[in-house]
């Protein structure tokens, strides 16, 4: 009955009322890098929003670590927006951004292969096991780390947890890089990709780009891995800066866009795009039933699309900590990205969200590209703990204006 009940809370507000419920004003809607105009593109509109994975509270799989909490609602909303943005790349990785979901046809065997990474069980390598335990290295969730359940996870948190546990991730074959500092080192993205791929290899010269990178160009399509890169920013200290909206809703107009993780304290959303002055987000805050697949078998999907109303708020709302998500599939793709941020950010904006530099900076610590341990594992007991992943909002860069 309680099934019932959840598949049926996802099919209330039916999507036609969407139509109804969006602004009436002449601005176009932009979704991870697609525009639509509302007047002749509104059923496209529709389905790129349906098509998004959906990922929300679960009850009832099996206790994390053997005997901790069996459902995440409450304390779960951050991961489950991770879960989002990491499943976009996902879907860009293998289905491609023109991808959408029709309920009433089969779908490939690679999108149930994507499904199958986030399953609440343990052996799924993004599932809610395995980012809590990494979150908390340990079994009970809210012991060892003076984290409790419920309590706020920073999106760079997230961010660093996703990046440790793609290393163990041989199938999609994906590198995350999360930045420092508000700062993007294109020398770091290269040698991450670079000796990802190959240990042995040599590492590009310092401060040259991967299209710069002789070598790298004639092994293309064997050393670029694509990428989900992660920019974890604070745009203010209790609120946005409003000198930053523009750029921000720029960053939804790029191809390469996978979303943003942010929302209200303790509240975490995954924010899709935007339209005038809101941002349109998927919210996790919904608890389901956990979804018992075989290994290897279709997965029902219907409650993993969220078929109600898409939720939207002021970006003046936005609490400042978010962390911006771009996926580049190739290093043509990547190299595309870094044109349209010195064009679109970093050239017509005195104040910059972050930045995009060749060479490492020679004040920080050596970059040191991550690298899988050489031993069975799932992952979740190398993560660090959240006070070595910079997680705590007091441990992001203030832009100052």
């Amino acid at each position: 009955m309680e099934a019932v009940l959840a598949k049926y809370e996802n099919q209330i507000n039916a999507f036609s009322e969407f139509l109804e419920d969006l602004p009436d004003v002449d601005e176009p809607v932009w979704i991870l890098g697609a525009r639509y105009d509302l007047k002749t593109k509104k059923s496209e509109l529709l389905s790129d929003v349906r098509s998004r994975l959906w990922f929300t509270y679960r009850k009832k799989f099996s206790p994390i670590g053997g005997t901790g909490p069996s459902s995440d609602a409450g304390w779960g909303c951050m991961l489950r927006c991770g879960q989002m943005i990491l499943a976009q790349a996902l879907v860009c990785r293998h289905l491609g951004r023109d991808w959408r979901w029709d309920p009433e046809k089969r779908q490939p065997k690679e999108y149930h292969r994507i499904l199958h990474c986030f399953l609440d069980k343990k052996d799924s390598c993004y599932s809610i096991h395995q980012m809590g335990i990494a979150v908390h290295r340990s079994a009970q969730m809210g012991v060892g780390e003076g984290k409790s359940v419920g309590e706020w996870y920073g999106p760079n948190t997230v961010a660093q947890v996703l990046k440790k546990l793609a290393l163990f991730d041989d199938w999609n074959t994906l590198a995350v890089y999360v930045s420092m500092d508000n700062t993007v080192v294109i020398e770091d993205i290269s040698k991450s990709l670079f000796l990802i791929s190959h240990p042995n290899a040599t590492v590009p010269a310092s401060g040259q780009s991967c299209s710069e990178t002789p070598h790298l160009q004639s092994q293309r399509p064997l050393d670029w891995r694509p990428l989900l890169l992660v920019i974890p920013l604070r745009m203010g200290i209790n609120s946005i800066n409003p000198v930053y909206i523009q750029a921000f809703k720029e960053c939804f107009k790029m191809p390469q866009s996978c979303g943003v993780l942010g929302g209200k304290p303790n509240l975490a959303y995954y924010f899709i795009g935007f339209i005038d002055d809101e941002l349109i987000y998927l919210d996790p805050h919904t608890t389901q039933q956990a979804v018992d697949t075989e290994s290897g078998s279709a997965v029902d999907d219907q409650s993993y699309h969220c078929q109600r109303t898409p939720h939207r708020m002021k970006i003046t709302s936005l609490d400042p900590s978010v962390a911006l998500g771009f996926f580049c599939k190739s290093e043509e793709d990547f190299d595309s990205w870094c044109d349209l941020v010195q064009q679109e950010l970093l050239k017509k904006r005195n104040l910059r969200m972050f930045e995009l530099v060749e060479k490492h900076p020679s004040h920080w610590p050596p970059f040191v590209p991550p690298t899988k341990p050489e031993v069975q594992t799932t992952g979740a007991e190398f993560i660090e703990s959240p006070d070595k992943l910079f997680e705590s909002e007091e441990e992001f860069e203030i832009l100052n204006v």
